[in-house]
């Protein structure tokens, strides 16, 4: 996918977002409103700060209209693949709705895991009356399976006041490698993920040429040198919460995660850190249903599913948390934090002052190489 498809399938939200006034409006009812529905719903997510913003987006306000249901989450989103290939061999689905990424909800959606869905019957139209499909648009449409809710980015926060950096500032990803000019603890995602095309990166690949590279045996080994050079200094996080956790313990000098994880850190928590956007790398989450839910939990499910990603339930995620909104009808709605009060649209990824040189993740080509190269880089971690 191109940066300028996500930019306009995210609604260019922060060209938009500058004096918009959020204005409610009647979403029709689900096709299955009426229908017989379970008063229990599990809900698989990333907890932090993104479960936060679903939180007080939609699944409270969907629960002050159905005060008989009861949601329990799990934060397991992260092994959302081994979790719901466990669930299926055990004949025991436990999971009602999960959030995942793009390239998880691909693999789900190509081993069965993952029910298909058309998205015009489980999403609701624009206010306009535009169709969901037509609304997202088809660069967020990745799956059959896939209902998308929002554009986000891995990047770097590092900390403001090393005084083993002599006054110098990093500003581009490569200064993660230089342990000269940058000395102290990286923090790094405990996966291949991001970590092996920001390697090729700063060992001189073009970013459109990483996958090429990435896909040979040759290009793998040469990612894995480059690692190699800060590995001694590097922590490695599974959780989302780890980085920014570090961060602020000053346990770290430079840590990667997600660009919400960052806002909160920065922005909520005043913490002496900063965002580096450079080669940023945008990814696509969402949701998937899994097979084999019995009638009634598929019937709350493709309900709450209906309200949870209407134009300005996604619009009001967008108020708690620095991630675009998957419609192009919601960034219009969206303009200052619920709760701040300051403009969102400087700490979206898909502003252009911070998306100059972003890196485009080709999901495609994860869902194929995913399960080999985490085997190679687990093997790498214990060398």
């Amino acid at each position: 996918m191109k940066l300028k498809s996500i930019l306009m399938s995210s609604g260019a939200l922060a060209l938009m977002a500058a004096g918009a006034v959020a204005q409610d409006s009647e979403t029709p009812e689900s096709p299955v409103a009426g229908e017989p529905m379970a008063d229990e719903m599990t809900i698989v997510s990333w907890g932090g700060a993104y479960q936060e913003s679903q939180l007080k987006a939609y699944v409270e306000p969907y629960q002050e209209m159905h005060p008989e249901l009861t949601v329990t989450w799990d934060e397991s989103s992260g092994e959302a693949v081994a979790g719901m290939r466990a669930q299926s061999e055990a004949n025991n689905i436990t999971w009602d709705l999960v959030d995942a990424t793009a390239a998880d909800a691909m693999r789900l959606c190509d081993e069965g895991l993952a029910m298909e869905v058309d998205i015009d019957e489980i999403a609701a139209p624009a206010p306009d009356g535009t169709e969901a499909s037509e609304d997202f648009g088809e660069d967020m449409l990745v799956s059959d399976c896939f209902i998308p809710q929002i554009a986000y980015s891995y990047t770097f926060g590092y900390r403001t006041d090393v005084s083993d950096w002599n006054g110098e500032t990093p500003d581009e990803i490569c200064d993660v490698f230089d342990l000269e000019t940058f000395p102290g603890q990286r923090s790094l995602e405990r996966r291949p993920h991001n970590n092996m095309e920001w390697a090729l990166i700063c060992d001189g690949v073009a970013m459109e040429d990483v996958y090429d590279e990435l896909e040979t045996d040759e290009g793998q080994q040469r990612a894995f040198d480059k690692l190699d050079t800060i590995k001694d200094q590097t922590v490695w996080w599974t959780a989302g919460a780890d980085t920014p956790q570090l961060l602020a313990d000053g346990e770290v000098v430079f840590g990667s995660t997600y660009n919400g994880r960052l806002f909160s850190l920065i922005v909520e928590q005043d913490q002496p850190v900063e965002m580096m956007w450079d080669a940023q790398s945008y990814d696509l989450d969402g949701w998937v249903i899994p097979e084999g839910l019995d009638e009634e939990t598929l019937n709350r499910v493709k309900d709450f599913l209906w309200f949870a990603t209407d134009t300005q339930r996604l619009a009001d995620q967008a108020k708690y948390i620095s991630y675009g909104p998957a419609r192009a009808s919601s960034a219009p709605m969206v303009g200052q934090h619920a709760e701040l009060g300051i403009d969102m649209g400087p700490h979206m990824p898909t502003n252009p002052d911070n998306s100059s040189n972003a890196f485009v993740q080709n999901y495609e080509w994860w869902a194929d190489y995913r399960d080999d190269l985490d085997a190679k880089f687990q093997a790498w971690l214990a060398q």
